[in-house]
């Protein structure tokens, strides 16, 4: 069944699905002490949920996902718990490679990735070359990433190119900022997804989000589904996208 197909089949309409959507997954610890469970067995239950919108955007038509998944304020956990994480991502990126390569989809990144341990780095490096033909959609994991780093790299980099001549002050405007970012090679995201009912950004692609639609639920991220997914995008496609325009 085409993707068009299976978004009509869901009640979306193919030509108004969100082209990008960015996902901020919290909820896993808080999903964990509910349960009397330590924290790692929210994350794995969110490992789970993952594959689930993954899969479910995939087959909807979304052309880029991007994820937020480990911050550079997460560093600032229990070695346990960061030692956890590494090893739940290492796992991560081996077991969804047959996913992603069944639904050709090319896994990308975005953060400082140069901080993830060795052994993670080189199944990260594993599973980015294998992906990298994929091309029907393209998922983004933000790991070890902040956008305000992000962004003082980029001024950084301009910096840099005054300085040495390469670029003029008065050239800097709004596309060579973006074409500074991480982002670079994606479109700004439609629709961001914050689980967990927390009323906040956390640092994440504060440029790229001006005018992305926000989509926030109490839905801690383990028990986010397929259905509630659905349900935000078909709220999405209700909306008036003003950009800025009464």
């Amino acid at each position: 069944m085409s993707s068009d197909a299976l978004t009509t089949q869901s009640g979306l309409d193919p030509a108004k699905v969100p082209r990008h959507v960015a996902i901020i997954m919290d909820g896993n610890g808080r999903w964990a002490k509910q349960r009397l469970m330590n924290r790692v067995r929210g994350h794995e239950k969110g490992a789970e949920t993952v594959r689930t919108i993954v899969t479910a955007s995939r087959e909807i038509g979304i052309a880029f996902l991007t994820l937020y998944a480990f911050s550079t304020e997460n560093w600032q956990r229990s070695a346990a718990e960061v030692a956890a994480l590494m090893r739940l991502l290492k796992n991560f990126l081996v077991t969804e490679r047959d996913l992603m390569m069944r639904h050709d989809i090319r896994l990308s990144t975005i953060g400082e990735v140069e901080r993830l341990p060795e052994d993670v780095r080189a199944t990260l490096s594993e599973t980015l070359s294998l992906t990298a033909g994929n091309r029907s959609m393209v998922l983004t994991l933000a790991l070890s990433y902040g956008a305000r780093a992000e962004i003082v790299r980029m001024v950084r980099t301009v910096a840099t190119d005054v300085l040495e001549g390469r670029i003029s002050a008065e050239s800097i405007d709004e596309k060579r900022v973006s074409q500074g970012l991480y982002t670079r090679d994606m479109p700004d995201p439609d629709l961001l997804i914050r689980t967990s009912g927390e009323m906040r950004i956390s640092n994440f692609l504060l440029w790229q989000i001006a005018y992305s639609e926000l989509a926030i639920t109490k839905t801690l991220w383990p028990d986010f589904s397929r259905e509630e997914y659905l349900a935000i995008l078909q709220d999405y496609q209700h909306r008036e996208r003003r950009f800025g325009i009464a």
